[in-house]
């Protein structure tokens, strides 16, 4: 089992998959015009404005949702295993895909807003969706629902459990199996409550976990302040082969930075759509811009966050090309993942630092599951329309918290080879969607920055701007227009 996956995440991470991901992102940023820069100041206004619908919800909460499922243990156990695995540049590499991937963000988000439809009294959306109605390939958008499934409720979660019960294990000595348990229970009152208590638990619960963590990582960071000017110039030195110690691996830093950076913002990996598409907003630009702008929340302020901890202290261990050579060994005998922050936290915070990153990852990865429960019943609604889905989505339910549950109580190494595998087909069917569907998401930019120049607060046409089969719109758009007159 171990190697069929193993060979098959070769082929999906091969080198030159890495690569694409980071042209594509940079092809979005040049045609945006790096609207990540230009566009700052309205990400953020956007993120507190418009409120939640009967239908909708609104973009903040739109963007908890998203958050919870880009901000989970890849932040704290998939940044450790990149510094791992890539050394201290791979944090540059990290940096530089939240900021390309910004772009793919934004055009994904806001294709999912184009293309969104009212189903059963509520917005769905995502690449099922915009691959069917913008591309017009059933086939393929089946595809992508079905992977999107298999992978939301049957391969990931077990990573994010995983973490929660082996840094409970090794905080409190709480057995792994009474960990899953809990987690279940829990997981289990959320998810039966429907898409509306999903998100009032992120709202609350992502902005209290991602602040509370970084706080943390700010003492820490206080503590070693004459450490900065040398971890910034060894994070850059590493990435460009001009450090001594890590210069050797620059290609597995740029590998393992690129993929734990895609692990953990998401951004074309096609999960972020399926939120951003429930928001109720005027224009599908705006959800986007605020969708771009979690990006560097995840990846720029808490994935940042960990790594700082991690090097600011020494606390981690570094292997050569070969996966096998130890070229750094600031903790002996210590795997990977969670241990490097919880090591990291302690020598700075005696016997502060398991508990600590115990209960974050408890945090960041439940919030996490909750966000992939959302994304697999909205592909399993694509693929149940116009049909009594209710047995469907109930059997959903009881597989996801049975993949959380054997997680938890699993080895982590399956796990997380489980999980790339998923990552991996999400996102090769997700960026071929997005890079052939860019043009409306192209016009919907241009369309809002055209309306805020006449000092206009942007509202959609679909059809003046010739972008066909967004029936949500153009029958929005007539509602209003209707209202307006």
């Amino acid at each position: 089992m171990e190697g069929f996956v193993s060979q098959l995440n070769g082929i999906l991470w091969s080198t030159p998959v890495i690569y694409i991901c980071l042209a594509v992102g940079l092809l979005f940023s040049v045609l945006t015009r790096f609207l990540q820069v230009r566009h700052i100041k309205d990400m953020v206004l956007l993120m507190f404005k418009g409120k939640s619908s009967d239908a909708g919800v609104s973009s903040f909460q739109a963007l908890s949702i998203a958050l919870s499922g880009r901000v989970g243990t890849g932040n704290i156990a998939g940044t450790a295993t990149a510094i791992a695995m890539g050394g201290p540049g791979a944090v540059f590499w990290m940096w530089a895909i939240a900021f390309i991937g910004a772009g793919s963000a934004f055009v994904e988000s806001t294709l999912a807003q184009i293309y969104k439809v009212k189903q059963d009294g509520l917005y769905r959306g995502g690449p099922a969706y915009y691959i069917e109605k913008g591309i017009g390939i059933k086939w393929f958008a089946v595809l992508f629902a079905v992977a999107a499934l298999l992978a939301m409720s049957v391969l990931m979660p077990g990573i994010q459990s995983n973490s929660i019960a082996l840094g409970m294990e090794n905080a409190f000595g709480v057995n792994v199996y009474v960990t899953g348990g809990i987690i279940v229970v829990l997981l289990g009152l959320i998810i039966f409550g429907g898409v509306k208590r999903i998100a009032t638990v992120a709202q609350y619960a992502v902005p209290f976990m991602a602040v509370g963590y970084m706080l943390v990582a700010l003492i820490i960071i206080g503590m070693n302040i004459g450490e900065l000017p040398g971890v910034i110039s060894l994070i850059f030195s590493s990435a460009f082969a001009a450090d001594s110690m890590f210069g050797g691996i620059v290609g597995s830093a740029i590998a393992w930075g690129v993929k734990r950076g895609i692990y953990s913002n998401e951004a074309g990996q096609g999960t972020g759509p399926h939120a951003a598409a429930a928001a109720e907003v005027s224009h599908p630009a705006k959800q986007g811009l605020v969708q771009a702008f979690s990006v560097y929340i995840d990846t720029l302020f808490v994935c940042s966050a960990t790594a700082f901890m991690i090097l600011f202290t020494g606390m981690f261990n570094t292997v050569g090309e070969d996966g096998k050579t130890m070229i750094f060994n600031g903790l002996p005998g210590v795997e990977a993942g969670p241990a490097f922050t919880q090591a990291a936290v302690d020598s700075a915070l005696p016997g502060f630092g398991a508990g600590f990153v115990a209960v974050s990852l408890f945090f960041f990865a439940f919030t996490t599951i909750m966000a992939y429960y959302y994304i697999a019943e909205t592909n399993m609604a694509y693929l149940m329309r116009n049909k009594d889905g209710r047995l469907l989505t109930f059997i959903l339910k009881i597989v996801l918290l049975g993949a959380t549950f054997y997680g938890a109580v699993n080895a982590a190494d399956l796990a997380w080879a489980l999980g790339d595998v998923g990552l991996g087909l999400m996102v090769w069917l997700n960026l071929i969607a997005i890079l052939i569907l860019a043009k409306p998401a192209l016009i919907a930019l241009k369309d809002y920055e055209a309306q805020k120049k006449q000092g206009l607060d942007p509202v959609f046409n679909s059809k003046k701007l010739g972008i066909k089969n967004a029936e949500y719109w153009e029958e929005e758009y007539v509602q209003q227009d209707e209202r307006v007159s």
